[in-house]
Order: structure tokens, then C-alpha cells, then sequence
């Protein structure tokens, strides 16, 4: 399938968090019809239904706050005036293939809430994206443990119709080169497809590494994205 028929047949890609909090997630949703975001403790995320009505910056501004930083995706247009931008970054988007070849992964152990003190553990050292205490709420999230001691994980994030989101894949620099995040991978992906869905991921540009890694394992560009952090006007 080229990546021209994946962008016309599942255009909620093209906007996955607010496809998100408007269907599988919308019982984490702040906000009305035309922005929304999920709670603090559970994703940082912010979402737009559209760019082209004139009212979002306003309506952005009055559901977060003054003087808010928050990350928006899904546009190149600038802020009007009294917003700061703090930064801008690249990223890519990545979706299954028929060369995806999932699978279970019988040593991971499931997560839970009994879990988070050591989850953010594991993403504060390896930094693979935004973990918050709650975050194992939006899915499934799996784990390895060595001696007792979280060492990698995987889960499910964004959820827009018919695709889960594969993220917080983070794996101790000690425990690296067993391939244990593309077995853990492999398992979330598994699980996304037994219930019927596909699976896509985001990473940073600039983690060509970790994009050549799920190349290999059966995902392909979709598209590239941009990420801009701002602040609301105070």
C-alpha cells in the first residue's frame, strides 16, 4: 500500500489526538467541539479539531490557561500575537505493514498502576517521550524485569479509531542489544491486532535509529509531523 491510499484512507492519522479524545478516549476529554485535552496526569496532549476556524487560538487559550505551555501538532501556522513559541520539532509517523510480523512475547509482564513509581523511573533515564502517572490508563503497557528491577516497557497511547499508538518503548542502556524493545513492540502490536485495530507509532526525526529498528520490524513512513511548544498569551 503506498503511502499516497494510507493518507486517503485513514485521514484520523493525519490528526490522532483529537480523533482520540472525540472516540476511544473520549472519557479522558477537557474541552468542547473544537479543542480538547486529556488531564495533566494522564497526557500532555492538546488537540484541535481544526485549524481553519478562526476561533481556535482563543478557544485554546481559555481551555488551558494563561500563560500555559503546551505542545500542538498538526500545523505550520503561527500563533497570533501575545503567544511565545518556545520551540519547534520534526518528527515522523509510522504505520504497519503487511511485513509486520507481531507476536507474543511470553517473558513480559503486564503494568499497572502498582507499577507507575518504577514506569517513570524508567522513562525519566531513557527519555523515549511524555510518561505521566496516569498515562497507563489509555492501554495496554508491558514490561521486563531483570532482578526484580523494571528494565524496559512498551504500551498503547493514543487510540484513534481503528489504530492504537505503540509508545513509551524504553529500554536501561545495560539491557540494550537483546532485542528486547522490538520483542516488546512486537507483543503490544500483537495485542492491537487481536482486538482488531493497526498499529502506528511517532518518533523524533532525529531518532533515526530507533526509525531504521521499526522499518525493519514491518512499519513504513506515513508521514512527516510537526511538533510546536508555545505559550499561551498571559
Amino acid at each position: 500500500m503506498t503511502q499516497t491510499l494510507w493518507r486517503q484512507q485513514d485521514a484520523v492519522l493525519d490528526n490522532p489526538a483529537w480523533h482520540s479524545l472525540a472516540g476511544p478516549h473520549a472519557q479522558f476529554a477537557i474541552g468542547d467541539d473544537l479543542v480538547r485535552q486529556y488531564p495533566a496526569d494522564v497526557a500532555p496532549f492538546v488537540a484541535v479539531r481544526t485549524w481553519e476556524d478562526p476561533r481556535v487560538w482563543d478557544a485554546l487559550a481559555q481551555l488551558v490557561g494563561p500563560a500555559a505551555e503546551i505542545g500542538l501538532s498538526s500545523t505550520d501556522e503561527l500563533p497570533p500575537e501575545g503567544w511565545e513559541i518556545l520551540g519547534r520539532g520534526d518528527g515522523v509517523q509510522l504505520v504497519e505493514t503487511p511485513a509486520l510480523a507481531p507476536r507474543p512475547f511470553e517473558e513480559a509482564i503486564e503494568l499497572g498502576v502498582d507499577d507507575v513509581p518504577e514506569m517513570l523511573a524508567l522513562v525519566e533515564r531513557n527519555q523515549p517521550g511524555p510518561f505521566r502517572p496516569r498515562t497507563h490508563e489509555l492501554g495496554r503497557y508491558i514490561g521486563i524485569r531483570h532482578e526484580g528491577r523494571l528494565v524496559a516497557m512498551a504500551g498503547e497511547r493514543l487510540h484513534p479509531e481503528g489504530w492504537t499508538e505503540i509508545s513509551a518503548v524504553a529500554t536501561d542502556a545495560e539491557h540494550r542489544g537483546r532485542g528486547l524493545a522490538s520483542r516488546l513492540v512486537l507483543d503490544v502490536a500483537f495485542h492491537i491486532q487481536e482486538r482488531g485495530d493497526r498499529a502506528m507509532l511517532h518518533a523524533a526525526a532525529t531518532n533515526v535509529g530507533a526509525i531504521a529498528v521499526y522499518e525493519r520490524l514491518g512499519f513504513a513512513l506515513r508521514r512527516h509531523t510537526t511538533f510546536s511548544f508555545v505559550r499561551t498569551p498571559a
